[in-house]
């Protein structure tokens, strides 16, 4: 708790910094506070909220602890290129030429590594955006983009808005458009919002969608046409369970405006190493390399992580032969035991192919289809000691969406579900109206601030404001 004496020892930009808090977390500090053990706290929160990949650690245990991995040259305690050191660069440009299907060989001068992709979007922000200046990203999407792009960079979000119109009639829901990019693009102009970046996660996260390549060069040449910068996070390009094609950025050789594409990707999640703290940037303006390298030794990956990582990615036959298998399996079993649980308390789900969750309707459990109806839920959740992510977290724009994360034990899974089962069992709620959300609907919608959906969330809001009320910033683990 701070007295007003504190606040006055900052400065405005201090003050704004110090204040941006949400409510998860409030929600993962609690969960931190009273964390599940099976043995030593078995009455605490289960975390089924925070994307970590829980599934591969065995694996990586033994490879990181033999076979010279725990070597350590006297040159990598010593200060390094701030890009990055160039053997891992090299590494790492060979590794996403081949996984990522490039046509041409990826130039180790193009990649700059940071301590994680939070760091590659902050830098990201800070030299490709002025103060004000708005990015389009369809929602809903990772929230902590927001905290991201602003303490740093001081822009700003032009929100999509997807629905789940068709949703009940199985047909693909929450889907982007072209169309819907222009109409929030002439929107943001509309109201004197110079839009200079797209932001697209590919697959998607809370959607698990993989974006067609069809899609994914509308979008490209979409940003081309407004002259966008378009940042592409593909930081679950591994984490496919199913057998859905996927298509890096990297594999198109025809990009319309390839200065203006950015690549972003990590080891957080697909290698099951989100202490690890390695992100990677992948781009052929020089320029924005060396900008991004000047923010980059304020954001430095130690050199022994870097040459550990290095040894792991140049054994190819462990990871085709042992751990991209195994992780792939693990995560199709994990899901396909949630979602089952799922189902049998009668909750449905996005259909999805990729990362580390799944997206839930529990509508049909909120007292009213209202944002404070879900954060009541959310509420009741965290008291019985299960922690998952609400839409709003994501900045979903219709309430009820759930974010649960799978790729956790077999135990944890199904306790999860059990802990479910019983909250939700006592959960009284009046029946629920279908949800249908149209086009006529949306574009109303998007071109006036005097629309509102429930009379609380404004749906192409002032750029920056969430789609809810009373809750300035909320961060996602």
């Amino acid at each position: 708790m701070s007295c007003s004496g504190d606040q006055e020892t900052l400065s405005a930009r201090g003050s704004r910094i110090s204040e941006s808090r949400g409510i998860l977390d409030q929600g993962f500090n609690m969960y931190l506070e009273d964390a599940y053990h099976r043995e030593i706290n078995p009455r605490g929160i289960l975390n089924a909220g925070t994307s970590e990949n829980k599934l591969c650690f065995d694996l990586l245990q033994e490879k990181l602890s033999g076979h010279g991995i725990d070597y350590l040259e006297a040159s990598l305690l010593q200060y390094c290129e701030s890009n990055g050191i160039k053997s891992f660069r090299e590494e790492i440009a060979k590794f996403l030429t081949e996984y990522g299907k490039a046509p041409n060989p990826l130039s180790p001068e193009n990649i700059v590594i940071m301590n994680g992709c939070s760091s590659i979007f902050s830098a990201l922000s800070t030299v490709l955006l002025d103060p004000g200046d708005g990015y389009l990203i369809p929602t809903p999407y990772y929230g902590s983009i927001n905290t991201q792009t602003e303490l740093y960079g001081r822009i700003q979000p032009v929100h999509v808005p997807l629905f789940s119109e068709g949703y009940n009639k199985e047909e693909h829901s929450f889907q982007l458009t072209v169309g819907k990019l222009e109409m929030a693009m002439q929107s943001a102009k509309e109201k004197g919002i110079r839009v200079r970046a797209l932001i697209l996660i590919n697959p998607h996260n809370p959607l698990g969608d993989i974006y067609p390549a069809k899609l994914l060069k509308e979008c490209l040449y979409f940003g081309h046409r407004h002259k966008l910068h378009v940042i592409i996070d593909e930081i679950y390009m591994f984490s496919i369970y199913d057998d859905a094609a996927f298509t890096s950025v990297l594999a198109l050789d025809d990009l319309p405006d390839p200065k203006r594409t950015h690549f972003m990707w990590g080891f957080s999640k697909d290698f099951a190493m989100g202490g690890i703290r390695v992100g990677v940037l992948h781009t052929t303006n020089q320029q924005v390399c060396r900008a991004v390298s000047k923010l980059a030794s304020f954001h430095q990956c130690p050199g022994p992580i870097q040459y550990v990582l290095s040894q792991m990615l140049s054994d190819r036959d462990w990871l085709d032969n042992v751990f991209f298998p195994t992780n792939k399996r693990r995560l199709r079993e994990a899901k396909h035991i949630l979602i089952t649980g799922l189902k049998e308390i009668g909750i449905p789900i996005h259909k999805s192919s990729g990362g580390l969750y799944v997206w839930a309707d529990f509508r049909k459990f909120m007292k009213t289809q209202t944002f404070e109806s879900e954060m009541e839920l959310w509420w009741t959740l965290i008291g019985e000691k299960l922690y998952i992510c609400p839409g709003q977290a994501f900045y979903c724009y219709e309430p009820g969406w759930f974010r649960l994360v799978f790729s956790d034990s077999i135990d944890n899974i199904k306790l999860c579900i059990e802990r479910l089962q019983k909250i939700l069992r006592v959960v009284t709620c009046p029946p629920v109206q279908e949800m249908v959300f149209s086009l006529e609907h949306e574009l109303p919608m998007l071109v006036s601030e005097e629309k509102d959906l429930d009379s609380e969330i404004n749906l192409l809001t002032d750029v920056g404001t969430p789609p809810y009320v009373h809750m300035e910033k909320i961060g996602v683990h």
